[in-house]
């Protein structure tokens, strides 16, 4: 066992990457500015621009360095990431929701052999690690077999003969993209006794939305590797819940709770603390929807245990615990935040039971329909079920709960881009024409609450990130601080003003280095075809502009169109970045 706590595994993980020239690079949010993935999954989705050319790493301004460019083609990362698949695998011993992910990355860089031998020097220099076996790509029909790899790690004393290099297939040792297209490729995976603790992925691909792939003009590599396993390696323990990740988290639990439920619980706890930390907040919807199911879940526990655990304290523990590397955390709002839920909750527990009482005979359909409607877990159900429950299994509820996912990922993958009818218009997409109208308006709504934020707060605001469905926008930007309520009233007043004067929304086509000197606002991060459009929205009368800015659209012809501008939220979401969600009213 090393003597070293999760703190300085990250702090060693990013200075030994840092002296080998790469920029660190802080955590972006769990709310991503893909819109192709619900929450952020992996460490390489801050930095998808880059492997795709849409973005330079040496001048591209990048939003966690709060408008800096990288100024390395190489990164380091400590990443948060959610997987919300996992959500009802979580209580053994190796499932988890909320997790970190180390990872470096080269955008054209280094590639296979610095990669691997970066890898090899970490684990068996930096920390004194024995590695185990590593695995590399097989090849398949669409990809060759991985030979560059087999020799670099030859050179390094792994061979097929010694039976510490494996060669394995498609499902193993390839990866990506994150959503429904982007950078993927062969990847070769090291592993400590017995567990897989660092998957490296070299991109030389890029997958289309129709599965095909195409070379990249310039490969990279994106690595990962969970702390939570690296944990349970250096700390020489039996499973990642034994580690100080968790250990102070179980420790405030009741002694005699069932060990399933306190992995849940204290996973759901960490969860729960970032999500909310990070912006998300409580609903039937998407994001907001995965958090409710953690906190209910939560709640369950504690409800049906009698109170025998305090729910507000473990995520007091679970913040502490986190809180000097993510400063970000706030346990005053995540606590809030909870016992609002906890209020709202307390009748559905009550209606949930009561509902669970009268069923004569409990099997997965019944359980699923508890599960769904109350936020009653297989495991109460079980457990206050009784004899009416005895036929009711794991694995029925399992495929009971598979059936519905599937039902419910093919929704996501509508929303998400991946349904064929889909309508794709500009930089737009939306599921109908009535939907794509929605969307046009919310899209314009951006370009004038931007130029409203430069107007009352200053033009060092700039754009960090958007995001737009058929219920609201999302807008990011670069802030210090809270707004007031008095600026953002201002800012509302002033978009209103614009929407009622119905000022003309046109566009002229020009050059790029043209548009840039009209003064005109563009995405830092994006990467501009030659030709651009400018969208203006200008007073025709007088000629006064009220904003003017690189974009692809489409828009609304007129201001108007809008009916009235509605600022929903306003909150942090990282080191130095602001969210605004708005909407537009239905017309």
């Amino acid at each position: 066992m090393l003597d070293m706590t999760s703190h300085e595994l990250r702090g060693k993980f990013l200075t030994f990457f840092k002296q080998k020239g790469h920029s660190i690079v802080p955590s972006s949010s769990l709310l991503p500015d893909d819109p192709s993935v619900l929450l952020t999954t992996a460490g390489m989705q801050q930095f998808k621009p880059y492997y795709t050319g849409k973005a330079d790493p040496m001048t591209s301004a990048h939003p966690t360095l709060l408008g800096k460019p990288l100024g390395s083609k190489s990164a380091v990362s400590v990443q948060k990431c959610f997987r919300s698949s996992d959500i009802d695998e979580v209580g053994d011993e190796t499932h988890l929701t909320f997790f970190e992910m180390l990872g470096n990355f080269s955008f054209g860089g280094y590639f296979k052999e610095e990669a691997i031998n970066l890898a090899h020097d970490f684990f068996t220099k930096e920390l004194g690690l024995n590695i185990e076996y590593v695995t590399v790509f097989e090849g398949d029909e669409f990809v060759p077999k991985d030979e560059e790899s087999i020799r670099i790690w030859n050179k390094l004393g792994f061979s097929a003969e010694k039976g510490n290099l494996k060669c394995m297939g498609r499902e193993d040792n390839f990866w990506g993209p994150t959503g429904s297209e982007g950078p993927c490729g062969p990847t070769t995976e090291i592993y400590i006794n017995g567990t897989e603790i660092w998957n490296i992925v070299f991109n030389e691909y890029y997958c289309n939305k129709d599965k095909t792939l195409e070379k990249l003009a310039a490969p990279g590599v994106d690595t990962g590797m969970g702390l939570e396993r690296l944990a349970m390696v250096v700390e020489n323990v039996k499973n990642i819940f034994e580690t100080q990740l968790f250990a102070p988290i179980i420790r405030a639990l009741p002694q005699d709770l069932d060990m399933r439920i306190k992995r849940i619980l204290a996973d759901h706890a960490r969860a729960v603390s970032f999500l909310v930390s990070d912006g998300v907040r409580p609903s039937n919807k998407e994001a907001g929807y995965v958090l409710r199911r953690l906190m209910r879940r939560i709640l369950v526990y504690e409800y049906v245990g009698q109170n025998s655990f305090d729910s507000l304290n473990i995520l007091k523990v679970a913040t502490e615990n986190y809180k000097s590397f993510y400063p970000e955390l706030d346990e005053e709002i995540v606590k809030g935040e909870f016992t609002a839920e906890k209020n709202k909750f307390k009748q559905s527990i009550a209606r949930g039971l009561k509902e669970l009482s009268s069923v004569e005979t409990i099997d997965a359909k019944n359980a699923f329909r508890l599960y769904e409607s109350f936020g009653l877990p297989y495991e109460i159900i079980k457990e206050l079920g009784e004899t009416r429950a005895s036929s009711l299994t794991r694995e029925d509820f399992d495929k009971e709960f598979e059936r519905h996912r599937e039902i419910s990922r093919a929704g996501r993958e509508k929303k998400f881009g991946g349904h064929g009818l889909l309508l794709d218009t500009g930089e737009l997409k939306a599921a109908d024409e009535r939907e794509l109208k929605i969307v046009t308006r919310l899209h314009t709504a951006t370009h004038l609450l931007q130029a409203a934020l430069r107007k009352v707060l200053g033009d060092t605001i700039h754009q960090a990130g958007s995001d737009i469905t058929a219920e609201r926008l999302r807008f990011d930007f670069e802030f210090g601080r809270k707004l007031e309520d008095s600026e953002l009233k201002q800012i509302e007043d002033m978009i209103n003003d614009v929407v009622k004067r119905n000022l003309d929304m046109g566009y002229e086509e020009m050059p790029y280095s043209e548009a840039i000197k009209t003064g005109a606002l563009y995405f830092e991060k994006e990467k501009y075809p030659p030709t651009v459009k400018v969208y203006t929205a200008k007073d025709a009368k007088t000629g006064e502009v009220f904003s003017r800015e690189l974009c692809g659209g489409p828009h609304v012809e007129h201001t108007s169109e809008l009916a009235s501008f509605k600022i929903l939220k306003e909150e942090s979401v990282g080191r130095g970045i602001r969210r605004i969600r708005a909407t537009v009213e239905p017309r």
